[in-house]
């Protein structure tokens, strides 16, 4: 019998990565011969490099790829998703058998399915704003826009980033359109008809324990505010949102279990089901919290 089919995870640092866990249970649960590690791209210039060629050569299939290195990733590939191109970076990577590297981008594509088919919330002809201009949020552009929403607004720290980014994607997303603004200008739109059916937070402010300065209307006026970040207690901007009166909040936790099962069924020809893997990395992420709340006792 020949060897199961090798994939990995690519980071650094990569020992927080819930990605073995996640593709671990989809294996088993459409009985996939396949195995599926952690790598650490470690931090030399040149590292992520040689550890794909390595991988390549070793007989690997495919590669998740995550901070730092999905801008490299795009870089290396031989061709690349309009996902992947779009957003400038590539968090999936799959090789064929003459070594040829195709990148794709599963981010967004996670997010859309985390909100319409766990959260059950439309984004057809629905407002949508987006707070940051980083990668994260090029990752969420196409797929939002694919997902039928009325408008988008990008609002960030910077407003000349959100203008630009705006500005790069509006020829893009036709039918959607798309407005560039600093989060300071957010408090000028208080009528009515310029509130948001969602927002979702793009940026980091979450790991700093941080918010983004979102006003309490807006929030209010939302059905949903998501995050992309994700922990085992509500993040700073879910705080937040439910403190301004925003009936339902999520993390990104949805999001990285859909986008797992995205880049599976990319290199496997099949979707898993994500409904027992989130129950389970939700209760791992639990667990590790109450272990680190257990190590910090006197």
């Amino acid at each position: 019998m020949s060897a199961p089919d090798r994939y990995a995870v690519i980071g650094h640092p990569i020992g927080h990565s819930l990605s073995p866990q996640i593709h671990a249970l989809f294996a088993r649960a459409t009985g996939q011969r396949m195995t599926y590690e952690a790598m650490d791209g470690g931090a030399q210039p040149g590292g992520f490099e040689a550890a794909l060629a390595a991988f390549i050569a070793a007989g690997g299939r495919g590669l998740n790829v995550t901070l730092p290195f999905k801008l490299r990733a795009l870089a290396a590939a031989h061709a690349a998703s309009d996902e992947a191109r779009l957003a400038g970076a590539a968090n999936t990577l799959r090789f064929d058998a003459a070594g040829r590297i195709e990148a794709h981008n599963t981010d967004g594509a996670g997010l859309v399915r985390d909100i319409t088919a766990r959260l059950r919330q439309p984004l057809q002809g629905r407002r949508v704003l987006l707070l940051g201009a980083g990668g994260a949020a090029r990752g969420a552009l196409l797929p939002l826009a694919r997902a039928g929403i009325a408008c988008l607004r990008i609002a960030n720290r910077s407003a000349d980033k959100a203008e630009a980014l705006a500005a790069e994607f509006a020829p893009r997303l036709p039918g959607c359109p798309v407005r560039g603004m600093g989060l300071e200008q957010l408090a000028a739109l208080s009528a009515p008809h310029e509130g948001f059916d969602i927002v979702i937070n793009a940026t980091s402010a979450s790991l700093a324990a941080q918010s983004p300065a979102v006003p309490a209307p807006l929030l209010a006026a939302a059905a949903l505010a998501y995050d992309m970040v994700y922990g085992a207690a509500p993040t700073p901007f879910m705080q937040a949102a439910r403190a301004a009166g925003c009936p339902r909040q999520s993390d990104g936790l949805g999001m990285l279990v859909e986008q797992a099962a995205e880049s599976f069924a990319w290199w496997r020809g099949l979707r898993p089901d994500t409904s027992a893997a989130l129950v389970a990395v939700r209760a791992a992420l639990q667990a590790q919290q109450r272990g680190a709340a257990a190590d910090q006792r006197p």
